[in-house]
């Protein structure tokens, strides 16, 4: 929200309905930019990619191992002035020190191999975040009606976090570049009998924050809701229920990484109840795997369930016709997605 390191003339991010912003090289408005520092007796460099001269806002350089600190801290603020106003609250707080390149604090960097420098950051960041949920825990009135939903946004970049057991990597359509952490955190609220349990049947997408966290929050008749494609699994989250997604997800592939030319990465991926599909942009290269048996994608099933892998070509044609300024390259496009400016 709020622009795209070289985009200025997006609307802020309060335009969106916010009622206060703090934010980072992707949005626009009062922002924090890292400085990197590797600690090795060289100056720290900037790092913005263009945002510094956007303007239409404060801009605040911090030492990159420091940012998720300053997030935290106002975050912090905000909670505490809406308790004093009496008020409910709805934050997000999206850290960014633990996305490449990683400038852990100094006092935790061991190692500059990627693996450990990623270790390091995702450990400062347990720190910082830990001021929020302390404060949280420590208040009866917040602790029981506060919901803390802890998530990621992509699988592990390469070399530096690990995807187990599941196939690819931040930037593929694979189950190790699409299937991230969902951890919910809600003592007051939670059925007794989920605490502390984990759910390994529930699908669901980024798509059902939106309407499952109005529902928690008590809005009713949301238009926003009801135009999404999401759906309310709130009582999930409680673990009051094990319900699942009922509609398919739809991916498609970041168009900057298409994979090796001799070895091109599907260009689009669908979800329906345990069946995976993915394909490439003209139909070819069909994959089909049934994660319930196989959630590592090793065995394809396409040559054996040629109806299904037909039912759900069509079924990504037919979404990717909604996308606004897109086509879909026929049999003739060699494979890859061509997407108007």
């Amino acid at each position: 929200m709020g622009g795209q390191r070289d985009v200025g003339e997006a609307p802020l991010i309060t335009e969106y309905g916010y009622d206060q912003t703090l934010t980072q090289f992707e949005g626009l408005g009062d922002r924090i930019l890292p400085l990197n520092d590797a600690f090795d007796g060289k100056p720290a460099k900037k790092y913005a990619l263009g945002s510094d001269n956007l303007g239409r806002g404060t801009i605040t350089w911090l030492d990159r191992s420091k940012v998720t600190s300053a997030f935290a801290a106002r975050a912090l603020e905000f909670i505490q002035q809406a308790e004093r106003d009496g008020k409910p609250f709805y934050v997000n707080l999206w850290p960014d020190d633990v996305h490449s390149p990683f400038f852990p604090p100094k006092a935790l960097r061991t190692d500059n191999a990627k693996r450990a420098l990623y270790h390091a950051v995702v450990q400062a960041m347990d720190d910082q975040l830990g001021e929020i949920f302390n404060y949280v825990r420590s208040s009866p009135k917040l602790r029981d009606n506060t919901i803390i939903i802890v998530a990621s946004d992509n699988g592990p970049e390469p070399g530096a976090g690990s995807a187990g057991v599941f196939r690819g990597h931040k930037g593929t359509l694979y189950e190790g570049g699409v299937r991230e952490p969902f951890i919910v955190w809600a003592p007051g609220l939670m059925a007794a009998a989920a605490r502390g349990t984990t759910n390994e049947r529930t699908v669901l997408a980024n798509v059902d924050l939106l309407p499952s966290v109005l529902k928690l929050a008590g809005v009713t008749g949301s238009a926003a809701a009801a135009k999404s494609d999401g759906q309310d699994l709130s009582a999930v989250w409680l673990g009051r229920e094990t319900a699942t997604r009922t509609k398919p997800i739809f991916w498609i592939r970041p168009p900057d990484r298409p994979g090796p030319p001799r070895e091109r990465l599907p260009d689009f991926a669908m979800r329906d109840g345990n069946w995976k599909f993915l394909m490439r942009a003209d139909g070819s290269a069909a994959q089909l795997y049934d994660l319930a048996s196989d959630p590592g994608e090793a065995t394809n099933l396409a040559a054996k369930e040629p109806k299904r892998v037909e039912q759900m070509t069509s079924a990504i044609r037919a979404w990717r016709a909604t996308l606004p300024g897109v086509t879909l390259l026929d049999d003739e496009g060699g494979g890859s997605a061509k997407d108007s400016p």
